[in-house]
């Protein structure tokens, strides 16, 4: 098929595409006022929702029941205590921050009362101790050396407990975060897929997960909370991997900040660290069960098998004597 290039056809054509550039010119000209830009609404909806998230926080960190500061002050016995034994210092050891922290102690009152603890402690023990040893009377006069190491037992039992007490929690603590966050991630994923924004999703769980988990819960609570005031977000994520200690947890800031710096797929990654934590989970539970029959042999030979032999020999006995 041939298209005859006539001086009538050329005219036409070019007619044409002349009125079709300007109509197009018009309509580029006039779209933004045909069709209004809604980048600006949306983004003053994501900084109204921010907003709104931030005073929900905040009440909920300010209640009616909660202190009047979210930093509460410490004793002031216990500060003296430090601040005339030198140990002020240690209030900004950040291996104890750290660790009062993963047990849910924030502040610095908890540190002082723990550093504090440390000092008062064994020293309260060793005078009970050496007075119930060397200065009480008894009736039956211990050896000296026998006294002098129940006094020395205390005085180290009373330096360690608190530092076992807080390892206790820690250990709880984490427990606890980790049976419930294959569930977590389970919830954070559905609300991102839905269309939520992170700090939405993060307060949305943080309000479903608390019955099962409330270490969890306050702790995605203060995620969204560092998410709205900090001015690095990224530094929000690290937050929380410090405050749990956990792999998983670490693994979900990882995500995160890729899924910010890079643009990938945050619901795609949600989905991968949510099997792997079921997965993990599945498998400290089975390697609990393969655990059990060796642990049950001692219970076993000292409580079943004396039973089994009595109630197997005692008819044989009976016999036996009936004979005679």
């Amino acid at each position: 098929m041939s298209i005859d290039l006539t001086p009538a056809n050329i005219n036409f054509l070019i007619a044409t595409m002349s009125a079709l550039s300007a109509f197009l010119s018009v309509v580029m000209v006039s779209w933004p006022y045909l069709m209004p830009d809604t980048l600006g609404a949306r983004m003053n909806k994501v900084r109204d929702e921010r907003e709104a998230i931030r005073k929900r926080e905040r009440s909920k960190l300010l209640g009616a029941d909660a202190p009047s500061s979210l930093r509460p002050e410490p004793k002031k016995i216990f500060k003296d205590i430090l601040r005339r034994l030198n140990l002020l210092e240690e209030v900004n050891n950040a291996g104890i921050v750290k660790k009062l922290r993963m047990a849910g102690y924030r502040g610095q009152s908890p540190v002082v009362t723990f550093v504090a603890a440390q000092v008062i402690l064994p020293a309260a023990l060793f005078i009970v101790t050496a007075f119930f040893a060397f200065v009480l009377p008894k009736q039956v006069d211990y050896p000296f050396f026998a006294k002098l190491s129940a006094v020395i037992g205390a005085t180290l039992v009373g330096y360690y407990a608190p530092g076992l007490h807080i390892k206790n929690k820690v250990n709880k603590r984490q427990h606890a975060i980790r049976r419930a966050w294959p569930n977590a991630l389970d919830l954070l994923l559905i609300c991102v897929e839905s269309g939520m924004g992170l700090e939405s999703a993060l307060a949305r769980v943080a309000d479903e997960i608390i019955a099962q988990c409330p270490e969890l819960s306050q702790e995605f609570t203060l995620m969204t909370a560092e998410l709205s005031y900090l001015p690095d977000r990224h530094q929000a994520y690290e937050n929380l991997a410090e405050r749990t200690g956990l792999d998983a947890v670490r693994a979900l800031v990882i995500s995160l900040t890729q899924s910010e710096k890079y643009g990938t797929s945050l619901g795609q990654s949600l989905r991968v660290l949510a099997q792997e934590s079921r997965d993990q989970r599945m498998s400290a539970a089975e390697k609990k069960a393969h655990a059990l029959p060796p642990k049950l042999t001692v219970p076993m030979i000292l409580f079943f098998l004396p039973v089994l032999f009595a109630i197997i020999m005692t008819p044989a006995l009976i016999q036996v004597f009936r004979l005679r």
